[in-house]
């Protein structure tokens, strides 16, 4: 098949259709993928990208869940796989870090997901979609993927910069959703809404606007980045940002807030600074 960028545009998706080896994977709500997707597409719900169990429900599937999933949609080492979604990147980058976690680099995010498709008048199947399994092994590499343990002892480095993609309410300690609010020590502010043009059907706002921005937060590719959020869904988005600007050094929490607020003996910073 003919290549396909990191950031492709419906236009380009469209072209493409029907191509050998090209696996649409959806990560919408099930209620929209059963109502308009794709054509081709396969779905992955959400939920089936986290461990689900508590305190940090974010941790990526074991093995033998993601083996499950992956053969269910037919992925193969030869699959050129575009993901997309219907709230603008989170969950599209949650898979994309997920497949960079199973050594499969060879995708791509369709910018805008189901909004722009939809609002380009492009064509769309209804119902559900299955395939013929795969036979395919999963190993997951550590890589992509910032353990707590791994950083902590870090914080304060120069080499390294957190991204955190919160709300500032989070970020602040006002809104408390673990034992104990606020965020880490070091780590910056960039609500992962700040990155999304809902004016341009959820599209990626303006990718040098985005860079510049975070260069003035410290963020830039000579650092190791590490981002998070709660359970590393909308830092999939912030993950997914780094990699089409072409960030050589970035690793996505899974464990989040989720892991770190809950944490008796973390260090925990609170308000407007880092």
């Amino acid at each position: 098949m003919s290549e396909l960028a990191l950031l492709i545009e419906a236009e380009e998706l469209e072209k493409a259709l029907g191509q050998a080896n090209l696996l649409i994977l959806d990560t919408s709500s099930r209620d929209n993928y059963l109502r308009h997707h794709i054509p081709g597409a396969l779905h992955i719900s959400p939920a089936e990208l986290q461990r689900g169990e508590k305190p940090a429900v974010g941790k990526i599937p074991r093995s033998e869940k993601l083996r499950e999933v992956f053969s269910r949609v037919g992925l193969q080492e030869n699959s050129h796989v575009v993901v997309y979604d219907d709230e603008g990147g989170g969950w599209a980058g949650r898979l994309i870090w997920t497949l960079d976690a199973i050594g499969h680099h060879n995708y791509s995010y369709l910018n805008g997901g189901l909004h722009a498709w939809l609002a380009g008048g492009h064509a769309t199947d209804s119902g559900e979609q299955t395939t013929q399994p795969s036979e395919i092994d999963i190993h997951i590499d550590s890589s992509p993927i910032a353990e707590m343990d791994g950083f902590v002892h870090l914080l304060g480095n120069s080499q390294l910069a957190i991204w955190d993609a919160r709300s500032p309410e989070e970020y602040r300690g006002e809104k408390v959703l673990a034992a104990r609010g606020g965020h880490i020590p070091g780590a910056v502010n960039l609500d992962w809404l700040e990155l999304i043009d809902k004016d341009r059907d959820y599209r990626l706002k303006d990718l040098q606007q985005l860079r510049d921005r975070l260069t003035e937060l410290g963020i830039t590719p000579d650092h190791m980045v590490i981002t998070h959020c709660q359970t590393h869904h909308r830092s999939g988005l912030s993950y997914l940002l780094m990699k089409i600007l072409g960030f050589p050094h970035i690793k996505g929490y899974d464990g989040s807030w989720g892991e770190w607020g809950n944490h008796d003996d973390t260090p925990i910073a609170t308000g407007d600074q880092p």
